[in-house]
């Protein structure tokens, strides 16, 4: 590993889904590295290859992965949980396959999981080939906005960040919406409109009906997910499950979990009738409440899951071999030694020291 970067994710086992951790686990699925060894049976890689590893573990021939879908490859799916493709690093749910934050990571299905770069001092550039670039693609294209229209960003952490800045290099109208002021500042000082909602003194539906109309805008993307501020009670249900023992809390979890959802009502209320909601932010409740009678009656379409890697490699690589219009280099905040990783975890998820996007070097 040359460098491996946390995501947002990795809070969610940080905090909320804890109980399906145990001690010794690896996290860790935004890796890059050279290959050191190979395997027998691999015949697409070799020794000294630069390669960035998705975060999904996918074979690349079944069904699943021939339709596009990697992250629900049937040669690695986690039927013990009811999930999709093993992921790195990202606790029972998906595997319990050694992450990516480590000196070493040992990729299984080899041929498949990896994208090979090109040789050069930069890591960063290709780094976030691994989750953050192909997620926040999908997120906009998911979003099916419309040529030449709108589309609402919630939430202006690594993911919302890159998919306002896909979305507005794609040429749509964005609005960015957060609360904190650098995460504000980063996504303004690139000239996209945003709405700060620690100084709202209306709805932000009202606000965002204002600037369009009336109508709301063509898309929303919810990049937030089951850990949103505005939802206190949830929030303290969430946070009395990490008090129980990990039995408990799992078997809680499997079957009354509930997300915070104020993203998610956010997201019906701004986007207009007829629009599209695109999920990137990463749910995992089984009995959240939907209005469903509010999604019917404005004909929004909903589409979600887990970033496909692979099948969005080819239109992401241009953008970082010819220039860097999306801000790559710079999009990191924060590069710490492998050995700083519980006061980056701590870092990111206080939201404290400016931190957006942190990128562990292991090598230091």
């Amino acid at each position: 590993m040359t460098s491996s970067a946390i995501c947002g994710s990795d809070l969610h086992l940080y905090e909320v889904l804890g109980a399906y951790m145990s001690e010794g686990d690896v996290l860790g699925h935004e890796p890059m590295g050279v290959v050191e060894e190979i395997g027998s049976a691999v015949t697409e890689l070799a020794v000294g290859d630069r390669i960035v590893v998705p975060f999904q573990i996918s074979c690349g021939t079944c069904f699943m992965c021939s339709t596009g879908l990697p992250t629900q490859c049937e040669t690695t799916q986690v039927r013990e949980y009811g999930c999709g493709a093993a992921l790195f690093g990202y606790s029972k749910l998906y595997g319990q396959v050694p992450g990516g934050q480590a000196e070493y990571l040992r990729v299984p299905h080899a041929d498949f999981t990896h994208i090979k770069v090109p040789h050069g001092p930069d890591d960063t550039r290709f780094l976030y080939l691994s989750d953050v670039l192909p997620t926040a693609w999908q997120a906009v294209e998911y979003a099916a906005v419309p040529e030449g229209g709108s589309v609402t960003v919630l939430g202006l952490g690594p993911i919302g960040d890159m998919a306002c800045r896909i979305a507005a290099h794609r040429g749509y109208r964005v609005i960015g919406v957060d609360l904190l002021p650098e995460r504000l500042g980063r996504v303004a000082g690139r000239g996209i409109e945003c709405v700060d909602l620690a100084a709202a003194d209306q709805p932000i539906g009202d606000i965002i009906r204002e600037r369009t109309a009336g109508r709301g805008t063509d898309a929303v993307i919810d990049a937030v997910g089951m850990e949103a501020h505005g939802s206190p009670v949830t929030a303290l249900a969430q946070r009395s499950a990490t008090l129980l023992p990990d039995m408990v809390a799992r078997k809680m979890m499997d079957t009354v979990g509930i997300d915070r959802m104020a993203a998610l009502y956010s997201a019906i209320d701004i986007v207009r009738r007829g629009g599209t909601i695109s999920l990137i932010g990463v749910y995992g409740g089984m009995v959240d409440p939907i209005p469903m009678r509010i999604l019917f009656d404005k004909q929004i379409q909903l589409r979600m899951g887990q970033a496909n890697v692979k099948p969005w490699v080819h239109d992401l690589l241009p953008l970082l071999v010819d220039g860097d219009p999306l801000g790559v280099e710079t999009f990191a905040t924060h590069r710490l030694p492998l050995g700083e990783a519980p006061h980056a975890y701590r870092m990111f998820q206080e939201k404290s020291e400016g931190a957006v996007k942190i990128v562990l070097d292991p090598a230091a």
